[in-house]
């Protein structure tokens, strides 16, 4: 897993956050983009935003058990996004 984010991580610094799309990271709204990861153990995303120039913030990592992604993992990144800046 750690290998898969480092290399979505490789290719929006490379090609920049507007040119990564599907299936590597989708927008979620609100300033907020998920990073899409699966692997043998199981789906993981990261939910990210882009801040002040061309910095990128993790604010929050979990594992999808859902089809759709939790309302409580994108209140706690718009928390952490606000907290943050």
């Amino acid at each position: 897993m750690k290998a898969r984010f480092l290399r979505i991580a490789e290719l929006l610094e490379d090609l920049g956050p507007q040119q990564v799309g599907l299936p590597h990271v989708r927008s979620l709204g609100n300033k907020l983009w998920e990073m899409r990861l699966r692997g043998r153990d199981g789906i993981v995303r990261a939910v990210y935003a882009a801040i002040s120039g061309q910095r990128l913030i993790v604010l929050h990592v979990f594992v999808k058990k859902t089809q759709a992604t939790p309302r409580k993992a994108i209140e706690m990144a718009l928390g952490r996004l606000e907290a943050s800046i």
